[in-house]
C-alpha cells in the first residue's frame, strides 16, 4: 500500500499547484447580465469549453477531466483548449470562476460542472442562462433544478443512481463482518447528493442485519487526509468494536487503509465506491471487498460534448425529451472474482467513445422520490 502513503504526502503540493493552474486570467467575480434571462441567441460559432472541477489530485475527477480533453481532441483541437475552473470544493469559488469567464467570453461558453454541492446548482445556472451560454451539470443539483426549465442554455443534468449500489457493496461488508459487530460510515461533502445517497445505501441494508450497529458516521469531504485523521480518531474511539467500514468513494477508502495499517490492523472488511484504478487492484488483491464504477471518463466527456453540441447548434435541447435533459449515468460493480477482467476492459486501455452518442451508456431518466 506504499501508493497510498505517497498519495496522501503529494496531495497538498499537487493541490497548490492545480490552483495557480486554475487561475487561467479570471481574477474577480464579474457581473453576468450580458443578455436578459431567457432571451434567444444564435449558435455559437466557436464557444470556449470549460470544465469546473473540484481538483486534478482525486483519480476520479482526474478521469472526468481527461474525458473532457478527449472530447475536445475529437474536435481537431488541443487538449490545452479546454479551460480548468478548478474550485478546490468551494462553492464560492465555482460561482465566482463561472461569472468571471463568462465575463471575459461574453457567453460564449460551453460549461460542464460539478456545483460542489446542491444549492450552489441554481445560481450557477441562473448565471449562464443570464449571459447566453450553455451548461451541463454533473452530481449535484436541487430536485426542484430541472434543464427544461430553462429552455436550451441548460442542457443537461447527469448523476449516479448510487443508493442501490451503495447498499450492495453495505451488503458485500456486512457479510464479510458476519452479520453482526459495528460498522462505521466516511461519507462525503454532508450536502452533496451522492454523499447522501450512499449513507442512504449503507441504512437500507443494515435493515437486514439486526446484530450490526453503525456506531458513526461522518462526512470526510471526499478528502484522503481527512478520511484519514477520522478513521484514526474512530479507532480511538471505538477500538475493537468496529469490523468493517463503509466509505463513500475510493480516496475515503486509501485514508482508511492507511490508518488500520498505522495501527497494525489487517484484514479488516473495507468496501468504497468509483472504480479508480489504484482501488480496483486494491480489490483484485482482496484488501477491498467491493467498489462502483461510474465510468467518469465516459461522464466528463459526453458532460462537455452536450454543452459543446447544443452551444453549436447541433440540437435543440429544448426538442428533447426529459428524460435526455436529467438521466443516469453508468454503473459497474466490481469485486475480487471480475476485478482483473474488468481492469483491462476499462482502465488498462480506455475505451473509444462516440462523443455524439450522447445517451448511449446512460441509465434512464433520474427519478425522485
Amino acid at each position: 500500500m506504499s501508493f497510498i502513503k505517497k498519495f496522501i504526502e503529494q496531495e497538498t503540493t499537487n493541490r497548490r499547484d492545480l490552483l495557480l493552474a486554475s487561475a487561467y486570467g479570471l481574477g474577480g467575480v464579474a457581473a453576468a447580465g450580458l443578455m436578459g434571462s431567457g432571451m434567444a441567441r444564435a449558435a455559437i460559432a466557436d464557444p470556449t469549453i470549460a470544465w469546473s472541477y473540484r481538483n486534478r489530485t482525486n483519480p476520479y475527477w482526474n478521469e472526468i477531466v481527461s474525458g473532457g480533453e478527449a472530447f475536445v481532441e475529437s474536435l481537431g483541437k488541443s487538449k490545452d483548449f479546454l479551460t480548468h475552473l478548478i474550485n478546490e470544493g468551494s462553492s464560492e469559488k465555482s460561482l465566482a470562476d463561472v461569472k468571471a469567464l463568462l465575463s471575459k467570453t461574453n457567453g460564449d461558453l460551453a460549461l460542464a460542472i460539478d456545483t460542489n454541492d446542491a444549492p450552489n446548482a441554481r445560481p450557477v445556472v441562473e448565471a449562464c442562462v443570464e449571459a447566453g451560454a450553455y451548461v451541463s451539470t454533473l452530481w449535484n443539483k436541487t430536485d426542484d433544478l430541472h434543464p427544461w426549465d430553462f429552455g436550451d442554455n441548460y442542457v443537461s443534468h447527469m448523476s449516479w443512481s448510487d443508493e442501490g449500489p451503495a447498499e450492495q457493496t453495505a451488503r458485500v461488508l456486512l457479510e464479510a463482518m458476519g452479520g453482526k459487530g459495528g460498522v462505521v460510515h466516511l461519507g462525503g461533502i454532508a450536502s452533496n447528493n451522492p454523499a447522501i445517497e450512499r449513507l442512504n445505501g449503507l441504512k437500507n441494508a443494515l435493515k437486514d442485519y439486526s446484530d450490526v450497529e453503525l456506531l458513526d458516521a461522518q462526512p470526510a469531504d471526499w478528502d484522503t487526509q481527512k478520511a484519514n485523521q477520522i478513521m484514526s480518531s474512530f479507532l480511538t474511539r471505538y477500538g475493537d468494536e468496529i469490523t468493517g467500514v463503509h466509505c463513500a468513494n475510493d480516496t475515503i477508502a486509501y485514508g482508511v487503509l492507511e490508518a488500520l495499517r498505522a495501527e497494525g490492523i489487517a484484514g479488516m472488511p473495507v468496501v468504497s465506491y468509483d472504480g479508480n484504478p489504484q482501488a480496483v487492484e486494491l480489490v483484485a488483491k482482496g484488501e477491498i471487498l467491493a467498489t462502483v464504477f461510474t465510468n467518469p471518463h465516459w461522464g466528463g466527456g459526453i458532460t462537455a460534448a452536450l454543452a459543446y453540441h447544443a452551444a453549436v447548434g447541433h440540437f435543440k435541447p429544448s426538442e428533447e425529451p426529459e428524460a435526455h435533459r436529467e438521466f443516469y449515468g453508468p454503473t459497474i460493480f466490481v469485486t475480487p472474482d471480475d476485478a482483473l477482467d474488468f481492469k483491462a476492459k476499462y482502465l488498462d486501455s480506455v475505451p473509444t467513445y462516440d462523443w455524439t452518442d450522447f445517451w448511449g451508456p446512460s441509465n434512464g431518466q433520474i427519478q425522485y422520490t
